[in-house]
């Protein structure tokens, strides 16, 4: 269904229904949609007797949000905060080296981000960036 609402933008129960949702029941459709609206990740207006519905989130924001959630979930569970950072590396490198490679740089960019933050709070702001040169 999200996937539907995705590339309509929006669209009523039976519009999706008629569009992507044709071996649903109307009722499952809406109660679905409902459902989805009251956990934040739709918004509805109304339009008639009927709602139209838009996701709040793109597919990316949706992914990003719950695969962060998953990993404050696992490092929160774990005794040991290494023990599920050891298997991301794992999981990373059986699936490709280069994504071990970008995890590097996300890491050392995330550093100079947060020493740029420390600098902040001793009063010292970092270094102000050299204008640019007008062609």
């Amino acid at each position: 269904m999200l996937d539907g609402l995705w590339a309509k933008e929006n669209a009523t129960v039976r519009e999706l229904i008629e569009h992507g949702c044709e071996d649903l029941a109307y009722t499952t459709v809406m109660t679905t949609l409902d459902r989805l609206f009251k956990k934040g990740l739709l918004t509805r207006s109304e339009e008639g007797r009927a709602f139209r519905y838009t996701p709040r989130f793109s597919r990316e924001e949706l992914h990003r949000e719950a695969a962060g959630q998953a990993l404050r979930q696992l490092l929160d569970a774990s005794p040991a905060s290494s023990l599920p950072l050891s298997f991301l590396v794992e999981i990373l490198g059986e699936r490709d080296a280069q994504l071990l490679d970008d995890l590097r740089e996300l890491v050392e960019r995330k550093r100079l981000e947060l020493g740029h933050r420390d600098l902040g709070h001793r009063d010292t702001a970092p270094p102000e960036p050299a204008p640019k040169e007008r062609k």
